[in-house]
């Protein structure tokens, strides 16, 4: 898969910089993206005139020779590094390298991305090099329009993400009640612990892994970010929200479903009811020249029509919708185009969460969450997963 870097080239025209640069390890999505190689620590990789990557140890080398996405792999010794340390401090020594690195390119200045090391740009200002930072992220924004492959990947993800979907919803629905209103399965208490201890394992045996899980009850449902924790009770909603990476592609997929085991109050039933409105009514509205704010619009007209507070209606709002319909998922589970506010236009290739959501400390949470392939004619959604609060 090669990498459309259009935006990128735009990106250096623009800013006057003979190349782009990243230095990073691989789970930043940027150095996955240009490099195509995977590496624990951090490396350097410019993008002029081609790919070069720059090790700071000979480690890597042979691998990143055969795996990268490169036209040169290159060490710090094959740059006297070994020498310059004899003679300078290991900060200016590294700085020796990168430079002569740039300069052996054809590189006098370099667009960085906003989060670049300040050290590693304060060194090769000191060696001459311009350092420029790209406010923008151009390479994010080339990472948001998914080629097939990459939306391959996404749905590969998104078939583990369901499984462990599945693991989660069967440990909560074949739960039975104690005296005290507390969720049991084999005749324990379950908690959320339990049950995102089931959701990992599920995606781990489906060659996916997850660092955060929500599984969220009653109040703590009511936080968007919570995890959760202890125990589940009935007459609740309950929050799950996985969001796997795929071990192998390292593409993400993010889905959200609302359980709940009992009987909802009048509230939780017309709240997620709202929102599984909400959530089809936003689908419906994605097509390509749609702004997400456009899409954002939609999932608040719903809300608003029903006397919800939602952000757009009331800034300060602590209470009913409170964030914003979705984001881009790809090498980061939150990434470019944003379905929002302020969000821009949608093109083909975009993949969107839509995921409105109504929360309260005195009802609870309810959010449901799909995500979606932007195409040439409308959009495809990539869940497969059923909506349903109770099961019934």
């Amino acid at each position: 898969m090669e990498p459309d870097l259009s935006a990128v080239d735009a990106r250096l025209e623009a800013v006057d910089a003979d190349g782009y640069l990243l230095d990073a390890d691989s789970t930043d999505p940027n150095q996955q993206y240009l490099s195509g190689f995977d590496a624990p620590d951090p490396f350097v990789t410019l993008y002029a005139d081609g790919t070069h990557l720059l090790f700071v140890r000979s480690l890597e080398f042979g691998r990143a020779k055969r795996e990268a996405r490169a036209d040169t792999v290159e060490r710090f010794v094959d740059y006297d590094y070994d020498r310059l340390r004899e003679r300078h401090d290991r900060r200016e020594a590294a700085g020796r390298v990168r430079a002569a690195f740039l300069r052996e390119h054809g590189v006098e200045s370099v667009a960085v991305p906003p989060r670049f090391p300040t050290g590693t740009a304060d060194a090769l200002r000191e060696q001459g090099i311009e350092v420029t930072v790209d406010h923008d992220d151009a390479i994010e924004q080339a990472r948001a329009i998914k080629t097939d492959e990459e939306v391959d990947h996404v749905r590969s993800a998104q078939r583990a993400n369901e499984a462990a979907m599945a693991a989660a919803e069967d440990l909560i629905r074949g739960a039975a009640v104690d005296d005290e209103g507390r969720l049991l399965a084999e005749g324990e208490v379950l908690t959320s612990e339990r049950v995102r201890e089931e959701i990992e394992v599920t995606l781990l045996r489906n060659g996916c892994a997850l660092d955060e899980t929500i599984v969220a009850c009653g109040a703590d449902a009511a936080d968007p970010h919570d995890r959760g924790s202890g125990p589940l009770v009935a007459d609740e909603p309950i929050i799950v929200d996985i969001f796997p990476q795929d071990k192998d592609s390292k593409y993400h997929a993010d889905m959200t479903r609302t359980f709940l085991v009992g009987e909802p109050s009048e509230t939780v039933q017309e709240w997620f009811e709202l929102t599984d409105q909400a959530r089809k009514a936003a689908i419906d509205a994605v097509e390509p020249g749609v702004t997400g704010a456009e899409v954002h619009d939609v999932v608040c007209d719903v809300y608003e029509d029903a006397g919800l507070p939602t952000l757009r209606s009331d800034g300060s709002a602590e209470t009913g919708f409170i964030h914003s319909t979705g984001h881009g998922v790809g090498l980061a589970v939150h990434e470019q185009p944003s379905v929002s506010q302020r969000g821009g236009e949608l093109e083909p290739g975009h993949v969107i969460t839509i995921e409105p959501g109504l929360y309260d400390p005195d009802v609870g949470g309810v959010r449901i969450e799909d995500f979606l392939v932007v195409t040439d004619d409308g959009a495809e959604n990539l869940t497969e997963y059923p909506v349903a609060l109770t099961g019934e």
